[in-house]
This record gives structure tokens, C-alpha cells and sequence, in this order.
């Protein structure tokens, strides 16, 4: 369903002759990431409940690329006390990013969301990586003690992606499955407008990415 959405906001953009680059890849280059980067990278899986030697991603991968600025959609399983921890690094006071604040109130509203679809092995547990950098999970759908290492795990690499996509240069621009349009005289959220975009929301839709463009 996610694929199936940002394809439909891809085309969308194409048609009102946006110039979109779908599936953009981003090598990491390590020789950005000085001593005032490295410390940051270490708050962050600090943050997320990780131990030891911090990990990075070799390669990042966005939905999709408009100039210098990447988009990424997030779905139900970005939003809950994990990465809602992550956001309160120091890595969002150092960098600015427009929709921090509004993640933030997100993760705390829609973790239940969260639960509802992050309760598979492959989520809760996350691959062997999960395990070794934050321990092992609970049984699924058990957030005490120490919870899911599966979702700490995506939210150290959500907030990997916010901190290395600034340190190459791009502007990170997220979009939540929750964000509201006004459409038709109504507010409609984008994860139901994307499912089957209808002509007559399409300017909507155009216009509300285009003000992200700044």
C-alpha cells in the first residue's frame, strides 16, 4: 500500500509537470560526518535505547527527489515513543526541520496505530541487526520493559536519515500519513486521497507539496 501511494502522488506530480526523480538513492560518504556529526549520530541511538558502537546506513533510499529536496512517506509504524525519542536529540536543535514539532504530537497521538500494524515479527523484532544493537524484544505487543527492537531500530534509522540527508546537502522534507488537505471545502487526509486520487483533489494535492518547496 505504501509503493501503491507514492506512486500515485509521483504521478500525480509528473502529470502537473513537477520534475520528479522516483527512487533515489544516496550513497553515504563518511567523510561528511566529522566529530560534531559523529556525536550526533551517537545521541541518536543513544536516543532510540541503543548500546555500544553506534551503526550507519551505507545507503539511503527516498520515495522520491525534487531538486535538493527528498521526501519520505511514513506510514503508521514511524509514529511511536521511540521515535518520539529520537526527536528530542540534539540533532533537531543543531539542524531545523519545519515538521519536528508536528512528529512529535503525531508519535504521541497514533502510537496505538502504530500497534495495530507493527505487531509482525518482521516489524516488532526487525532483522538480526534489531537484536544486536537494542536488545531483544518483548513478546509482540509488549511495550514495557525493553519493548521492540524493531521499531527502535526504524526510528534510529528515520532520525539516520533526517541527520545524513542534511550533511549531503538536501533538505529532508517528511510526509506523514496523518497530514490533512483542504479539499472540496473539507479536510481529507493524504493517505486516503493517495489510495485513488480523484481528478478534482489533484490541484489540492499539487499545491500542498508545492508549499513544502521552500
Amino acid at each position: 500500500m505504501h509503493q501503491l501511494k507514492v506512486k500515485n502522488l509521483v504521478q500525480i506530480l509528473l502529470d502537473n509537470n513537477l520534475d520528479v526523480e522516483e527512487d533515489f538513492k544516496l550513497e553515504t560518504n563518511y567523510k561528511l560526518l566529522d566529530e560534531k556529526a559523529q556525536d550526533l549520530m551517537g545521541d541518536l541511538f543513544t536516543k532510540a535505547g541503543g548500546s555500544g558502537n553506534y551503526v550507519m546506513l551505507e545507503r539511503l533510499k527516498f520515495d522520491f527527489r525534487i531538486d535538493r529536496f527528498l521526501f519520505l512517506y511514513d506510514d503508521a509504524v514511524h509514529f511511536n515513543r521511540y521515535r518520539l525519542n529520537t526527536l528530542k536529540s540534539s540533532l533537531y536543535e543543531v539542524f531545523t526541520y519545519s515538521w519536528v514539532d508536528s512528529y512529535k504530537r503525531l508519535c504521541r497521538t497514533f502510537e496505538k496505530e502504530c500497534l495495530k500494524s507493527g505487531l509482525n515479527e518482521r516489524i516488532w523484532n526487525g532483522p538480526t541487526i534489531a537484536k544486536q544493537c537494542f536488545g531483544r524484544s518483548e513478546e509482540s505487543g509488549d511495550l514495557s520493559g525493553n519493548g521492540s527492537s524493531g521499531w527502535k531500530l526504524n526510528a534510529y534509522n528515520d532520525a539516520q536519515y533526517d541527520l545524513l540527508g542534511r550533511l549531503h546537502g538536501y533538505k529532508m522534507i517528511r510526509i506523514p500519513m496523518y497530514e490533512n488537505i483542504m479539499t472540496g471545502g473539507s479536510l481529507k487526509r493524504i493517505d486516503q486521497l493517495l489510495i485513488n486520487p480523484k481528478e478534482e483533489n489533484q490541484k489540492a494535492i499539487v499545491s500542498w507539496l508545492q508549499r513544502k518547496l521552500v
